[in-house]
């Protein structure tokens, strides 16, 4: 265990302020709110599509998914020193059964170089992030740049594992977010990313209507998302469950995959297989009705096996 209260004293011998608030990014990372057209692959005006009753994924599958949480150990001066764990697995059903094929924990300490040298000799184990300082410190400023390092720290620590497995294996892999984060990822046609967040929003006016209201079973039209030169995907939307009476982003998840699989015919038989991979409705989790069983069990074991911050 990493033992905070033993580690905040030494800090205040050494002239740092001890301190306990968790920050924001302890939920996950943050995205900005926007729209980014997308340019329509299929028909000339978005549509809905049924896909079908879901279909059971045949062979081996795998999912990728990671975890992160942080809290504020002390401040030299006003520059606020985090203390950050990030975490990455894969876990692999063969005759439906998951088991976790590969792991990887970091422990991090996030400030800027002075508070960094101020901390003196942190634990065995922990790595050090330093943070910009070409401008005078300011503590909010600070941890919004340190929450900015744990999102980026977590999504490098996800690449790794995933280009792991991926050197060991050729079966499907299908990761909670988006396969534009790798230009590999973004053409491997058994990878799919799979996103709960709808920050960014690919319509606008009565197209986004139209995406926002999609019925549960259905897919939308395929699209291919603005400014991705470099990692260049197919995307389409799929409602998991009935939205009516709830919120427009209910059940409703953005799927990604490789331009080899941008026709319909391939949508709607992965469609058909993510709705057979729904968590279950008795899910301990706010976002069940996002989620992906396999995905939830990624999470579920990583948070068991985190480090405790004591």
């Amino acid at each position: 265990m990493l033992n905070l209260t033993d580690l905040r004293q030494a800090l205040a011998a050494r002239g740092l302020t001890p301190a306990t608030v968790v920050p924001e990014s302890s939920a996950g990372r943050a995205d900005e709110a926007g729209i980014r057209p997308a340019r329509l692959e299929e028909g000339s005006a978005l549509a809905w599509y049924p896909v079908g009753e879901p279909e059971p994924w045949p062979g081996p599958l795998a999912f990728l998914d990671g975890v992160q949480r942080s809290v504020l150990l002390a401040y030299a001066g006003s520059a606020p020193l985090v203390v950050a764990e990030v975490a990455a697995a894969v876990r692999q059903r063969c005759d439906r059964r998951l088991r976790t094929v590969l792991e990887e924990r970091r422990l991090l300490a996030i400030a800027r170089p002075a508070a960094l040298a101020a901390a003196g000799d942190l634990p065995a184990g922990i790595r050090t992030v330093a943070l910009p300082a070409d401008e005078p410190a300011h503590p909010v400023r600070d941890l919004a740049n340190a929450s900015r390092a744990v999102d980026q720290a977590r999504g490098e620590l996800e690449l790794a594992v995933g280009d792991r497995y991926r050197k060991g294996s050729d079966g499907w892999l299908v990761v909670d977010g988006s396969l534009t984060e790798s230009p590999a990822w973004a053409a491997d046609p058994r990878m799919l990313g799979v996103s709960k967040s709808h920050a960014t929003l690919p319509f606008e006016g009565p197209e986004l209507d139209r995406y926002l209201r999609l019925p549960c079973g259905h897919r939308s039209s395929i699209y291919a998302p603005a400014t991705r030169s470099l990692t260049p995907i197919r995307q389409w939307a799929l409602r998991l469950w009935p939205w009516e009476g709830k919120d427009v982003f209910h059940g409703l998840v953005r799927v990604d995959v490789a331009p080899a699989n941008g026709t319909p015919a391939v949508a709607d038989m992965l469609s058909r297989r993510l709705l057979a991979e729904r968590a279950p409705l008795s899910t301990p989790d706010q976002r069940w009705d996002r989620l992906l069983y396999g995905i939830h069990s990624v999470e579920t074991y990583l948070r068991a096996g985190g480090r405790p911050f004591g």
